[in-house]
């Protein structure tokens, strides 16, 4: 099983809290997707000889809702020119409600897409106006109505809490308002304060007030609640879904499993390294024409690999399996585990069932914390 990652590195305008790479200028978007596409050729035997097929497809960005049918369309023909596609893959494009027109959503359902990610974030104007995004409240549930109406079954929604002056009802409105356009997946994220980012430099300035911490503990024990209230599984800290919506693509970044990502800035994992392709479009377009691929590389030490593997699996429902980890690892590593974890249980942050380390609902609240724990630091 394995994924590929796309990045659609262009969007029409910044959103003041995000540090992902993208550029708001459209004038070298075919030289890119020339690149791109000549990319996916070179990066044909990433897992090797007749290991190929691909069951998942993720077109991120940035804003991939920006390409046309047609540009969709080409860059699939090339991936499976080179890879072998599932018929069963799950194939996801990040969508803004801005982009997603009634025509806009034909033309995507005449591409192989057939599953939606849209950022709406908030249902509130003010929440909308001071995050810089380009869609209004209205925008949003129209899309939804619209995807559905035209053949999407398969929609996540991304939200946002801890946002400065939302409050805790304001936030139980937002959520509810995502219950009622019956999507199957909701991913929400507390706002963070990135470096360098607007928001960072409007907190600094003293232009606006820093988010309240206690307040966005508060909006997740109330989204959890809400969630399970009405049919969200938490299968993983941030994303909920009804039974059988889980996303493929992301849950398998948390297993461990082997993806490939291409574009500007995009990931990669083979099982033993991870490697990243230069930030810079003009530089990724003019090394892929040379038929270079720009990026650089890191062998996973056994330490590092294991480090990764706590740190995303005590994020999911599963939770932390010592029979991984002893297979994958080793006894000794199952073994501190079992050492670390006696603390967690006693302040129970962590439970302890079927030889899984698991995060309590408390847990999650420190869940960063509990897994740097577990971590084994090289010299």
């Amino acid at each position: 099983m394995a994924g590929l990652y796309i990045h659609i590195p262009f969007c029409k305008q910044a959103c003041n809290y995000c540090d992902f790479h993208f550029s708001t200028t459209l004038k070298h978007k075919d030289d890119f997707l020339k690149a791109l596409i000549k990319e996916i050729a070179m990066q044909k035997l990433f897992f090797g000889e007749n290991k190929n097929q691909l069951n998942t497809v993720y077109f991120g960005g940035g804003t991939p809702s920006l390409l046309s049918e047609h540009e969709i369309n080409s860059i699939f023909d090339a991936i499976e020119n080179n890879f072998t596609v599932a018929s069963n893959a799950e194939i996801t494009l990040e969508a803004n409600p801005d982009d997603l027109t009634r025509e806009k959503l034909r033309q995507f359902n005449a591409t192989p897409i057939n599953r939606l990610s849209i950022g709406i974030q908030s249902f509130r104007n003010d929440d909308l106006k001071f995050m810089n995004r380009a869609h209004s409240s209205q925008m949003a549930l129209t899309c939804v109505k619209d995807a559905i109406d035209l053949g999407f079954h398969n929609i996540s929604i991304d939200l946002i809490y801890g946002i400065p002056g939302l409050s805790i009802q304001n936030w139980i409105e937002n959520l509810h308002q995502a219950f009622a356009m019956n999507v199957q997946h909701i991913s929400a994220y507390c706002l963070t304060v990135e470096p360098k980012t607007p928001l960072d430099n409007f907190i600094k300035k003293g232009k606006i007030s820093s988010p309240d911490e206690e307040l966005a503990a508060q909006h997740f024990e109330t989204m959890v609640d809400e969630m399970e209230q009405n049919g969200f599984i938490q299968y993983e800290i941030s994303n909920f879904c009804k039974k059988g919506y889980q996303s493929r693509h992301n849950s398998n970044y948390w297993t461990g499993e082997k993806y490939l990502g291409l574009g500007p800035s995009a990931h990669s994992f083979n099982g033993e390294y991870r490697q990243w392709n230069i930030n810079k479009n003009g530089v990724y377009i003019k090394a892929i024409n040379e038929d270079k691929i720009p990026f650089e590389k890191e062998v996973l030490t056994r330490n590092k690999r294991f480090n990764e593997y706590v740190l995303t699996s005590l994020r999911t429902r599963e939770g932390a399996d010592l029979n991984v980890i002893q297979n994958k690892f080793g006894q000794e590593y199952s073994n501190h585990c079992l050492k670390e974890n006696t603390k967690h249980l006693s302040r129970e942050h962590t439970t302890f069932l079927e030889n899984k380390i698991c995060l309590t609902q408390t847990g999650k609240l420190f869940a960063d914390a509990i897994a740097s724990g577990f971590f084994i630091i090289e010299d």
